[in-house]
């Protein structure tokens, strides 16, 4: 379905008209399965084993209710890393003896006491619940290209832009780990068609001027405010929008510009910023010229009017995935030094040069500050959040000719037909699967190693937060965002400039490895890694076989780094089992203290190391 053909169809057809009993079954099906899988790898189901079957081949299971009434049993294989490779089609529900439908929202329901939801947070998460099998519902309705014709490009590689963006809004599964990943609380269906991601709709920002005695303003070195807003706005923009200022009887020069999210101008700042609009605080200009799209990350949009310019950031008071996606005045303050700093280490770094690691700026950053209520609401509260945005430089510009970008959660994106992603870029590239996995470690694995072993610092590297750019399917460099809200300084290995100290972290030595154990091999690899084998691709044993020679090569090259691949043992039997579920049920409306990232973590044991065996 073309974006025109989808704009004319959620025009015409009913706001529920995704809603079917055929879409509804499948969704449920989808999510009870993932619930199986998450929940028991991450023990907080222990399915028993039913017949007497091989570990490594696929067996029978089943996980009883609460009460003991309900049982669910499924086959599955057990891989590496305790993924529970879970059949969709073998799921059968019996409630009482009989057959019954998979209902994800009774399965959550029936086990909420094995899964430790608290009574207050049980609706709220069925809410997120609810929400995630409606986007799904969604998913299937609206269509999607395939995954061959998404790893190809849609326009032939004619338009690097549209086929990017093609990629970005294709994505079905979101957070491969969570279960309730697509919440989004505060959306009514009319937000969702307009602003979710899968929809791909059209969006222009709304402006307001913002007083300077409220707001700070920061960007990075060599750019100023009046240099920014002229390539961000023009000159013609930016000098509608002094008129309007001029139009109360206001004086331009002590404003700042600044766009809004739409939903949250709407829902949120014309109600709870009511005071600072009526003491002209606030001055609502309009709406801008440029059109966006909705990235994954929902509050992030890229500009398809100019998709060379920067993406834009914005706050927006929805819950999603155990956080408010607020944006932190305080935070924003830094975030250009921040990221000004890190392009400066990582220019200077010969072995994540070599590997053609980069990073895309957040250039400029607006904070406001409420003093309602910042007086009135602790350090992290979402009341002190509902009012920032940030600019990021745009990947187009890093392109040669021949390359594409793609989200690198497109990895583990598997299409309508069930064809994983993964696969039709191997196809794409005429690589051997091996040199394939070889070359993307290459390029994301082992910068991440040698950040971790060189610095102690680590990236928040999730699908979402790295772009690849490709080159016949061929990964050839990664891309980091998000840098400011997600990087963390872990040691006493670098000495940070005091602008940016903040994201200097006092984390457990032992407890640093798991950027790399969790954040990539638990939360990225386990699932590419099954992929890979389902579809006969590449066995699990192949798969991190090619990941320790990586390892292993890099660190052939470093020896003077001995002492810390050691202290940071990547070939260690096992790991804590750091698991992400366990939070969000803990605590879905904020699942962390970002200030202090390791101390809130919830640990299950541990997981045995595929690459022990080949240390």
């Amino acid at each position: 379905m073309t974006a025109l053909e989808l704009e004319t169809a959620l025009t015409a057809d009913s706001a529920a008209a995704h809603l079917t009993p055929e879409r509804w079954a499948a969704a449920n099906r989808h999510l009870v399965r993932k619930a199986l899988a998450e929940f028991s790898h991450e023990r907080i189901l222990v399915p028993e084993p039913v017949g007497d079957n091989d570990r490594n081949s696929e067996r029978g299971y089943r996980v009883r209710s609460d009460d003991g009434t309900v049982e669910y049993r499924f086959s599955a294989r057990i891989l590496q890393l305790d993924h529970w490779s879970v059949d969709a089609a073998s799921i059968t529900c019996s409630r009482d003896g009989q057959a019954a439908p998979l209902d994800a929202l009774s399965f959550i329901t029936e086990l909420s006491g094995t899964l430790g939801i608290r009574q207050e947070m049980l609706p709220i998460y069925l809410e997120e619940i609810s929400s995630t099998l409606s986007s799904h519902a969604f998913k299937q309705w609206v269509g999607q290209p395939s995954s061959a014709e998404l790893a190809a490009g849609v326009t032939g590689g004619a338009d690097a832009a549209r086929d990017f963006q093609a990629i970005e809004r294709s994505m079905t599964e979101g957070h491969p780990c969570f279960v309730a990943n697509n919440g989004r609380l505060g959306f009514g269906i009319g937000d969702y068609r307009a602003f979710a991601p899968e929809a791909g709709a059209p969006v222009q920002l709304e402006w307001i001027a913002v007083h300077h005695s409220k707001a700070v303003f920061t960007s990075s070195a060599g750019l100023d405010y009046a240099a920014h807003f002229e390539t961000e706005l023009g000159a013609g923009a930016a000098a509608f929008f002094d008129a309007g200022l001029g139009a109360f009887g206001l004086d331009p020069a002590e404003y700042f510009l600044m766009p809004v999210h739409p939903w949250q101008w709407e829902n949120k700042l014309t109600v709870t910023f009511a005071a600072e609009i009526a003491q002209r605080h606030i001055v609502h200009l309009g709406t801008g010229a440029d059109s966006y799209q909705a990235q994954q990350s929902i509050r992030t949009f890229f500009n398809t009017t100019a998709p060379d310019k920067t993406y834009v950031k914005t706050a927006m008071s929805v819950l999603n995935m155990g956080f408010m996606r607020g944006l932190s005045p305080q935070y924003m303050k830094a975030t250009p030094a921040i990221n000004d700093w890190l392009q400066d280490l990582i220019a200077g770094d010969e072995a994540l040069q070599g590997r053609g690691l980069t990073m895309i700026r957040e250039v400029a950053a607006i904070g406001y500050h409420n003093g309602y209520y910042e007086a009135a609401a602790a350090e992290g509260s979402s009341y002190r959040k509902m009012l920032s945005a940030l600019w990021r430089e745009s990947p187009l510009p890093l392109l040669k000719d021949g390359q594409q970008l793609a989200t690198m959660a497109s990895l583990l994106h598997v299409d309508a037909e069930g064809k994983p992603m993964v696969s039709a870029l191997i196809e794409q590239s005429g690589l051997e699967p091996g040199a394939w996995l070889r070359q993307y470690f290459e390029v994301y694995l082992v910068p991440l190693v040698h950040c971790l072993y060189r610095y102690e610092l680590a990236f928040m590297p999730h699908g979402e937060n790295v772009i690849l750019v490709l080159e016949n399917g061929v990964p050839v460099r990664a891309v980091m965002k998000d840098i400011a809200e997600e990087i963390v300084v872990m040691g006493d290995k670098l000495d940070l400039p005091e602008a940016v100290s903040r994201i200097k972290v006092d984390i457990p030595d032992g407890d640093k490895v798991l950027s790399i154990f969790t954040d990539v091999f638990d939360c990225i690899f386990r699932f590419l890694a099954a992929l890979l084998e389902e579809d006969g691709m590449l066995s699990g044993e192949e798969f991190w076989r090619t990941a320790a020679a990586a390892v292993r090569d890099y660190q052939g090259e470093h020896p003077e780094l001995a002492d810390q691949f050691a202290r940071h043992d990547l070939f260690a039997p096992d790991f804590e089992l750091s698991c992400l579920n366990r939070l969000q049920l803990r605590n879905n409306q904020q699942m962390l203290d970002l200030a202090d990232p390791s101390g809130g973590l919830q640990k299950a044991g541990r997981l045995a190391n595929p690459l022990a065996k080949f240390a």
